[in-house]
């Protein structure tokens, strides 16, 4: 028994050598090595910074790349940065609602499997087999343990919770956390498209720089959001390609259809401007209205 012990154990040990050669050989990373990154990439932090940060590349240069269809760097820099601004704090708000309402959910449903393991013990401990039986053990064999549940009532509805209804009970600051993390995230990803039109007196050039920059910023969030949530080289690739595709999609549609409102509002004719906006004009070739 002791040598059938340490030869299933050596097998084990030889085929995990062997997996990790290959997998590094490929280019790929070790089991173990991609489990600690998945269980990272998985965390919520991580999740609301992916959103933020890749709204905050492509919403934010998407209004102000339609703006330059105006030709006024004032105007695209004052855009730009209200929607900025409102955009990290409603992303931020809509984080914070989403994590409060999660958290509140888990405890009314705490509480409800509390009462239901008090109220009705033969159902719910029926439904603690059945979660066993999905991993091929028969009532036989988990008995002791189910038993030894049974005397905790809070254990068992936790046990219920995360192996039946599958929920993970959130942080006590993760709604603030949450809130935080993706305002945040939006604001970076936002505002390094936007650094070009601080400097360039023509906004045509403030564009260019600014489309530059985007997709690098595009390319690289896509390759590193690929690798940490732990896919190998040729999928973050692709995960690059993706996100860049998508974010001059974005912007794309959104230049073409400020330019087209600009374009019609003047019979055909788009403004041009020098960078310069014009305090007695709305920019449009119209008087500003005094009263």
């Amino acid at each position: 028994m002791i040598r059938s012990t340490f030869s299933r154990k050596a097998v084990t040990e030889g085929s995990e050598n062997r997996l990790s050669e290959s997998s590094l050989e490929s280019g790929a990373r070790p089991p173990s090595s991609r489990k600690e990154q998945n269980n990272w990439a998985n965390s919520d932090s991580v999740k609301n910074a992916i959103i933020g940060f890749s709204d905050g590349l492509t919403v934010p240069f998407a209004l102000t790349a339609g703006l330059t269809s105006f030709g006024s760097q004032k105007l695209v820099v004052i855009g730009g940065i209200a929607e900025l601004i409102a955009g990290a704090l409603s992303m931020g708000l809509g984080a914070y609602l989403a994590a409060s309402t999660e958290r509140t959910a888990y405890l009314v449903r705490e509480q409800q499997e509390i009462r239901e393991v008090e109220t009705i013990p033969a159902v719910q401990e029926e439904e603690t087999y059945a979660i066993f039986e999905q991993y091929g053990l028969s009532k036989e064999r988990v008995r002791p343990l189910v038993q030894g549940l049974k005397q905790d009532k809070e254990m068992w509805a936790k046990f219920l919770i995360d192996h039946s209804l599958k929920l993970e009970k959130p942080a006590l600051n993760g709604a603030w956390l949450a809130a935080m993390v993706m305002a945040l995230a939006y604001f970076l990803g936002g505002i390094l498209p936007m650094l070009p039109y601080f400097f360039y007196k023509r906004v045509l050039d403030g564009l260019y720089t600014s489309i530059s920059i985007t997709a690098l910023l595009l390319v690289s969030f896509g390759y590193v959001k690929a690798y940490v949530t732990g896919c190998g080289r040729k999928e973050a690739l692709w995960s690059a390609a993706q996100t860049l595709i998508v974010g001059a999609i974005a912007s794309g549609a959104s230049f073409g259809i400020v330019w087209g409102i600009n374009h019609g509002f003047h019979g055909g004719k788009a403004v041009q401007g020098g960078g310069e906006f014009d305090p007695n004009t709305n920019n449009l070739g119209h008087p500003v209205p005094t009263n």
